[in-house]
């Protein structure tokens, strides 16, 4: 310890061994509130995109409930998805070019105006309504994409070595958060508009069972979004940039020492020489495209990108069409017997028990156990419980329809969103930000987390098509036929466990400074 105390820089030293403060805690809120507005936004258009199918596409002449056709209802679902991908990669490039601080501010901004305008969404068609729709939504997860590698950066940077995981992971479990809050404002809002707007179900009467109020409901629900984001913008600001941008990629060692001084409240030497000696070590200025980096990193920017990738494949199919699960097992009511404000309630009713029951959970065991057996731990156990429970319900999947067995479907498919979040769901976001050399930290963790949009964009997709029943008459309107429920349940069971095999390509990085996780040389360092 007093070797590396002496060989490293002393304000990335006085950051290693700093005992837990308030500034920690400060940094995981403002933070965390950016992810909080991350998960809502991203999962609050499942809770309304039957009300959507309902308002714009029921035809009079229907013996259903309208439903959003194949094209838009993808579309709708995933385009923020792959907003979010575009907004990882450029804005994960950014903050290693322009500093973390001056880009954060940015992605709160364009998540806050998106918010809102999502909900402003115009046209005299409803094919124009979903088009302003979808591009909001993709700027929206623009803003979303940028949240990813800045936050995580910022909090690896900030973090002492002791609970570097803890605090990385808390700020990723207030997605959970984000979750739970979505599902219960949809509660609230859906609850008061049947309460004022009395309506007959479907088979009472098809033409006023959606009630034409009904429209501002899943305006209200996507608009609320800007709220908590917008709250934090001020501290976010405020906050200085981290020491080892400053001092290891922006060279500037007095203003590194003045910053972390003031935030450690320790006189801090700012040792000019030190990096003046490290600007021109050849060892620290290979690139993102050069074979010193496959060397180095290779294999480990192939193993934070592969588990992601799968994880993301499995768990936002989970998330985004938990009401088609629970549809078809009979825990949500059939269409038909609901008004347009009742099904809204009862899909968040759904989604809002499991969140509070498995999802938020999860995220905060894995918070309270990262530092103590590990990243690479969790993530294994997580992958090998999720492929169990996923093979558990999908191989009898017959006799968890029947309704006698319907609450231990649900316990089962509450675990897999438990190991899913106290495993890989929380530990492939913690870890490329602790891997990977500074100047090169938030782009590879863009890379690694657009790995993972690119699994979820494959999850919205294909579950949604995959889904279908494999009798042309019990599809949805418009679909081809599918493979069913079961088959796609026992697809992502697969996925499941070829993720536990790709978690061996990461390294474990607990316990360590991030200059050795990411076998970056300080003057003096052998």
């Amino acid at each position: 310890m007093a070797g590396e105390a002496n060989n490293n820089l002393q304000v990335l030293n006085a950051l290693d061994l700093a005992k837990t403060q308030l500034y920690h805690f400060t940094a995981i809120i403002i933070a965390g509130m950016g992810f909080f507005t991350d998960a809502y936004d991203l999962f609050s258009i499942s809770l309304v995109t039957k009300l959507l199918g309902r308002l714009y596409y029921t035809k009079p002449d229907l013996l259903k409930p309208g439903i959003l056709p194949p094209a838009v209802a993808s579309s709708v679902t995933g385009v923020a998805l792959v907003g979010t991908l575009a907004g990882q990669l450029f804005f994960g490039w950014l903050g290693d070019k322009m500093g973390r601080k001056k880009v954060y501010g940015i992605t709160l901004v364009l998540m806050v105006v998106c918010s809102l305008a999502s909900g402003l969404s115009f046209g005299n068609t409803p094919k124009g309504v979903m088009a302003t729709l979808c591009f909001f939504r993709f700027w929206l997860g623009f803003g979303i994409g940028g949240d990813y590698p800045l936050s995580a950066t910022i909090m690896s940077e900030y973090a002492n070595k002791k609970t570097r995981g803890a605090f990385i992971a808390a700020v990723f479990a207030m997605q959970g958060f984000g979750i739970l809050f979505s599902g219960i404002i949809a509660l609230i809002v859906s609850a008061g508009f049947d309460h004022a707007y009395k309506a007959p179900t479907f088979a009472e009467n098809a033409a006023l069972s959606t009630v034409p109020q009904a429209d501002y409901i899943w305006r209200i629900i996507l608009m609320f979004g800007a709220l908590p984001a917008g709250l934090t913008y001020y501290w976010r600001m405020k906050m200085p940039e981290t020491a080892r941008y400053t001092a290891l990629v922006a060279k500037d060692a007095k203003r590194a020492a003045q910053d972390m001084g003031k935030v450690l409240q320790v006189d801090i030497d700012p040792e000019a020489a030190k990096i003046e000696q490290l600007s021109r070590d050849e060892a620290n200025k290979f690139g993102l495209f050069s074979w010193e980096f496959v060397r180095r990193h290779g294999v480990h920017l192939f193993g934070t990108c592969s588990t992601w990738f799968l994880l993301d494949i499995a768990f936002y199919s989970q998330n985004l069409f938990q009401k088609d699960v629970f549809s078809a097992i009979g825990w949500i009511p059939p269409a038909a017997t609901m008004n347009a404000v009742q099904e809204v309630y009862k899909i968040a009713r759904a989604q809002t028990l499991i969140a509070l029951c498995s999802t938020v959970p999860g995220y905060w065991v894995t918070v309270a156990l990262i530092d103590i057996i590990g990243r690479f731990s969790i993530q294994l156990i997580g992958f090998f419980f999720m492929t169990v429970f996923m093979f558990a319900i999908a191989i009898p999947y017959h006799h968890w329809t029947l309704k006698d067995n319907r609450i231990g479907f649900v316990i089962m498919y509450s675990l897999t969103f438990f190991f899913a979040n106290f495993g890989p769901n929380a530990t492939t976001f913690v870890v490329p930000a602790e891997i990977f050399p500074a100047r090169l930290r938030s782009t590879c963790h863009g890379i690694s987390a657009a790995a993972g949009k690119a699994g979820a964009i494959v999850g919205a997709y294909g579950f949604l098509y995959a889904a279908q029943n494999k009798d042309p008459k019990k599809t949805d309107a418009g679909y081809p036929t599918g493979i069913g429920i079961r088959n796609s349940l026992i697809v992502l069971g697969c996925i499941n466990a070829l993720g536990m095999i790709c978690t061996f390509c990461v390294p474990e990085p607990k316990g360590k400074s991030l200059e050795e996780a990411s076998q970056e040389t300080i003057s003096g360092e052998t």
